[in-house]
């Protein structure tokens, strides 16, 4: 079965034609889907009956569910255990600050990169997170405090440009204007970590140009700023 919150708008559009659904039935999926996100088709109350038993027999909301919720007395943040669908377990972590709520979301189960100073790179990478996982950890932290997330950073298990396609496309998903539409890579720290120069250029062609001067800010630590201020054309 297809996962379809993984799906672009485009994508999602061209599904719904060929199971013969009316067209304005896309942008409302696409909304239970990122804007106002359900775990259910039957949570799709401005879908036909029928309609919703056509998406259910194609398609797969991954059945992601919270295991275990932390919360810290001294600020409120809170420390979350996700249960996958194959029963493999991640970590979130929801955090206040003055200017929103920001999470940290995990990109694969695991991790390959070796860092010394990481518990998730022990046990190396166990299998990479789909978009819609990636995403979902986000819209089940919503949907347990009832509070808008309005900054992701990717600093959880994993390392995300390893899980380079799956990546590129949660940043678009989460940027969406059709959904959430929050700016993402506001905060992507280290997320360069065991990459090469030339896959961070590649990577920076097709994010989107908004976030660009963003996520350049992230890896100077680990590339020289001369070398990407001549390449990209911005200030040292």
């Amino acid at each position: 079965m297809k996962d379809i919150r993984s799906l672009t708008f485009e994508e999602l559009k061209a599904e719904v034609s060929a199971l013969n659904m009316p067209a304005f039935r896309t942008k409302q999926i696409y909304g239970w889907l990122h804007k106002t996100p359900v775990f259910s088709f039957d949570e799709m109350t401005n879908i036909s009956k029928a309609d919703r038993q056509k998406l259910g027999e194609v398609f797969t909301l991954d059945p992601m569910t919270i295991a275990d919720v932390q919360i810290s007395k001294l600020d409120g943040t809170r420390k979350y255990l996700f249960r996958l669908g194959d029963g493999h377990l991640i970590e979130s972590v929801m955090m206040r600050y003055h200017y929103g709520i920001s999470v940290c979301v995990s990109t694969q189960v695991g991790c390959r990169m070796g860092c010394r100073f990481c518990a998730s790179t022990v046990g190396g990478r166990v299998r990479d997170l789909a978009p819609s996982e990636i995403l979902d950890q986000v819209y089940r932290i919503e949907a347990d405090t009832g509070e808008r997330v309005s900054h992701v950073v990717l600093m959880g298990s994993g390392e995300p440009f390893d899980n380079y396609d799956a990546v590129v496309r949660f940043l678009r998903l989460i940027s969406d204007p059709e959904g959430k539409k929050i700016a993402s890579a506001q905060n992507l720290g280290r997320l360069f970590c065991g990459t090469k120069y030339d896959d961070l250029k590649d990577a920076l062609k097709v994010l989107q140009p908004q976030q660009l001067d963003l996520v350049r800010k992230v890896y100077w630590e680990n590339v020289d700023q001369r070398e990407i201020a001549a390449d990209e054309g911005v200030d040292e």
